[in-house]
């Protein structure tokens, strides 16, 4: 199986935030931004795959500071790191004051997901050529994280006792 770019899995998904998409101070729900990021972040997965993909996890989710109703919400997202079956995706929020024309980095996590085959069970996908010093930046931490995701599964099922 051919390795694949980072940059062949970015993804770029806008919204407008409506009155819907928040409570009652006008602060849009942390719930709106990770279906978001997950939509994107999927894009991204199922794009290096070439697989359908499903969420396995949601990493470290870092709300900076609040969304407003009224601002453009703009989600980025890439793969970062491929195991054997699954991919770590980085994801961004960018929300932007039309008005003022101010753009925020408001929050961003990371994302693993699982691609499947056509019966629905987990299969390969293609490793990641990282080039660039941040490519590289981004996979080495990746990759870390991911060791210590399988760490914690281990010891959550009790295989690592």
């Amino acid at each position: 199986m051919p390795a694949r770019h980072p940059r062949e899995s970015e993804a770029v998904m806008s919204e407008l935030m409506m009155p819907q998409h928040a409570n009652v101070m006008g602060n849009v729900f942390g719930g709106v931004i990770l279906s978001l990021v997950d939509r994107v972040a999927a894009v991204a997965a199922i794009r290096h795959a070439r697989k359908p993909c499903v969420t396995v996890s949601v990493d470290k989710v870092d709300f900076k500071e609040p969304i407003h109703v009224g601002e453009i919400l703009t989600a980025f997202a890439r793969v970062n790191f491929a195991g054997r079956t699954s991919m770590e995706v980085g994801g961004k929020i960018i929300a932007e004051n039309v008005r003022w024309g101010e753009k925020r980095h408001t929050n961003w996590c990371y994302v693993t997901y699982v691609a499947l085959d056509e019966k629905g069970v987990p299969t390969d996908v293609p490793p990641i050529v990282p080039e660039t010093p941040d490519e590289k930046r981004r996979y080495d931490r990746a990759a870390k994280r991911r060791a210590s995701r399988v760490m914690d599964r281990r010891y959550d099922t009790g295989a690592g006792e």
